[in-house]
């Protein structure tokens, strides 16, 4: 048997009400001339029979109302079910639409979350702009005397600014106790950049630092470039190349106070990053080493300075070549480290055969 559909079922009981109704309307009318009959006499000859089809039919009246109540229910239950669907129909549309506006609403809420961390991270941009601005401000009442000391030391330029010059002195000038000579502005630059080029946000500051150390006023240079160490430490974090390029104008700074332990603590930690961040053979790792080299030469360490210039040399004429002006200087302080390092084996009365 074929499933009817809910208005097949409404359909067809609708058609049963009316042919049940005629039904009734029949069986209503044949019951009334009945009536009439049994009533017209009151012993008729087949009364037993006639009242007997009376109650037949009035029990066959009572089923047809029965049918017809049933009927109405069925009906009334049809409608009372399609207004139900109705409204679940209206109920799922309402669905569907909540959850697109609530997709809708995630992808809002999403959006405002990025560019509220967006905005975050500007902020957070600004501040540490702003502390960098403010730092810079309290260091421009220096540019004045900055800029009048620099026509007096381009005049004081000579043969000292060369940086392969005296970078090993004799054992003589270790002797020097308190009396410190501050390097020139070229040969400390040039100490400094030798192999990275110095980023522009840190240019201006480096240049202070060089004018200030070559003029001997470290109370000055030491803490600008401890201010700017810890500034850059905090937004570019330890192992980053303009650290170790900080690290290495404050190590020739402490040098040139004689202050070497400090020094060779900064240019060992500068040589590390270095290496790891530009690799072994990079020229600022030779530029480094170098200034290690010089450090060590100073202190009349000419044995242990020896290896370190030896390195230098070896990554700068596998990356320069060696035709290169570099690794002629790097060949000259080589030069003067054994010239030093032979003069003083003499002066501990080194026999000369035992030194060639």
């Amino acid at each position: 048997m074929t499933a009817l559909t809910q208005e097949e079922v409404a359909s067809h009981t609708r058609t049963v009400v009316q042919g049940l109704e005629a039904l009734r309307n029949e069986h209503n009318s044949i019951l009334s001339g009945i009536n009439t009959t049994l009533s017209s006499s009151h012993h008729p000859p087949d009364s037993n029979v006639i009242s007997e089809k009376a109650g037949i039919l009035q029990k066959s009246l009572d089923q047809i109302e029965l049918g017809l109540s049933e009927a109405q229910i069925m009906l009334a239950l049809a409608s009372h079910l399609q207004t139900v669907e109705a409204e679940k129909q209206k109920l799922r549309a309402q669905v569907r639409r909540l959850c697109q506006e609530n997709a809708w609403l995630r992808d809002e809420l999403a959006s405002t979350q990025q560019k509220l961390q967006a905005s975050e991270q500007h902020v957070a941009q600004l501040e540490e702009d702003k502390k960098h601005l403010e730092f810079m401000s309290t260091i421009k009442k220096y540019d004045a005397d900055v800029q009048d000391s620099e026509s007096s030391m381009e005049e004081k330029k000579d043969k000292s600014d060369d940086p392969v010059v005296d970078l090993f002195p004799d054992d003589d000038s270790d002797d020097r106790g308190a009396a410190m000579s501050p390097t020139p502005p070229s040969q400390f630059a040039q100490q400094v950049n030798a192999g990275y080029e110095i980023p522009a946000r840190l240019r201006t500051l480096h240049n202070l630092v060089i004018q200030y150390a070559s003029q001997g006023r470290y109370e000055v240079a030491v803490p600008l470039c401890k201010q700017a160490l810890e500034d850059l430490e905090k937004t570019s974090g330890h192992d980053h190349p303009d650290v170790a390029t900080m690290l290495n104008i404050l190590a020739l700074v402490y040098r040139d106070q004689n202050k070497y332990k400090e020094a060779a603590n900064l240019l060992n930690d500068a040589l590390a990053i270095r290496e790891k961040t530009l690799g072994e053979n990079h020229p600022a790792v030779a530029a480094t080493l170098n200034n290690l080299a010089v450090l060590y030469g100073k202190r009349g360490k000419y044995k242990e300075a020896e290896p370190l210039c030896k390195r230098a040399l070896e990554i700068r004429e596998k990356v320069l070549g060696r035709d290169h002006p570099d690794v002629a200087k790097q060949l000259n302080n080589l030069a003067l480290l054994c010239q030093n390092q032979i003069s003083q084996e003499e002066r501990r009365g080194v026999p000369k055969e035992e030194l060639l």
